[in-house]
């Protein structure tokens, strides 16, 4: 999983029509502005430390720090963009929208300074493994194709993702600061096989097209949060997408767009319903925050 992601990232810009899938900020600009509202809201009840800066993980094309900046500017917030991302093409894109950004190859190159870092579907798309019986499912070749060498009730972990998100937390206890880590998956607790490849907006089997399509799988919140604690940050609520937008108010945010742009208001309303509709995005995929024990909750996330 980790070398097909690796080469497939490498080696194209997935997103939009004429790619393999859509992301939340590529929906609407509602969804990166209140993202930005969000970081701007904490990083003011901190006390505006000055030497704060932006961070992302997996920015995709740049579109959510390029819409969430534009909130945190409004705020006073000047501190700089920091895009962490290893696919040189979305480097390119990322730079055409976020010009001022600083890239890093891993999230340990980031400055040693307080971070108001996103994560969205960032976690997902890191390698997981999967357990039969206790015993490690492994992919094998079978009559020239790649097969798995088990099949039976699956459980599933992903110590990379438990490793990255204890090296956060670890940085946002030392240094201040928090994230929003959103992302397809669950509270925690639940088993089975969430591996799924993705190639032209269509599900495709995972062992097909090996570094040509997009391979994830579920994210474990829960598992997300224990290795918070572990990194010694406070890990907030588990929260829905939907509820969470509702929450801070892309209601409300859609009204003002739609009274200023009122041929959109129909465009609109169905960004609305896609990102936060239960049978959408709404309920789906969940939010949580990581934050220093020293800096405020983030809004809509009260732990």
């Amino acid at each position: 999983m980790e070398a097909c992601n690796a080469y497939y990232y490498a080696t194209r810009d997935p997103l939009g029509e004429g790619g393999d899938f859509t992301t939340a900020p590529e929906i609407h600009q509602m969804f990166g502005e209140l993202v930005g509202a969000a970081l701007a809201d904490v990083w003011l009840r901190a006390g505006k430390p000055g030497d704060a800066v932006y961070a992302e993980l997996g920015p995709g094309r740049g579109t959510l720090a390029a819409d969430a900046l534009r909130v945190l500017r409004r705020s006073g917030f000047a501190g700089q963009a920091h895009l962490v991302e290893t696919s040189p093409a979305l480097r390119e894109a990322q730079s055409k929208r976020v010009p001022e950004a600083a890239f890093h190859d891993s999230i340990d190159s980031l400055p040693a300074m307080p971070l108001l870092l996103v994560a969205n579907e960032f976690f997902d798309a890191l390698p997981i493994r999967q357990f039969v019986d206790g015993r490690e499912r492994h992919v094998i070749v079978a009559g020239g194709h790649f097969a798995f060498d088990r099949d039976g009730p699956i459980f599933e972990d992903s110590p990379m993702r438990q490793s990255l998100a204890e090296t956060l937390s670890w940085r946002l206890a030392t240094h201040g600061g928090a994230a929003i880590i959103i992302d397809y998956g669950y509270a925690g607790g639940e088993q089975g096989d969430t591996l799924q490849g993705v190639r032209c907006h269509q599900y495709s089997y995972v062992l097909d097209h090996p570094g040509e399509q997009d391979l994830t799988a579920h994210v474990d919140f829960k598992a997300l949060a224990d290795a918070a604690g572990r990194g010694g940050a406070a890990a907030s609520n588990i929260a829905s997408q939907g509820t969470w937008l509702e929450t801070l108010g892309i209601g409300a945010r859609a009204m003002t767009l739609a009274a200023k742009n009122p041929q959109d208001t129909e465009a609109i309303a169905a960004a609305r319903r896609r990102l936060c509709d239960e049978e959408e995005m709404g309920r789906l995929f969940k939010v949580m925050a990581v934050r220093s024990k020293g800096w405020p909750e983030v809004a809509g996330l009260s732990a």
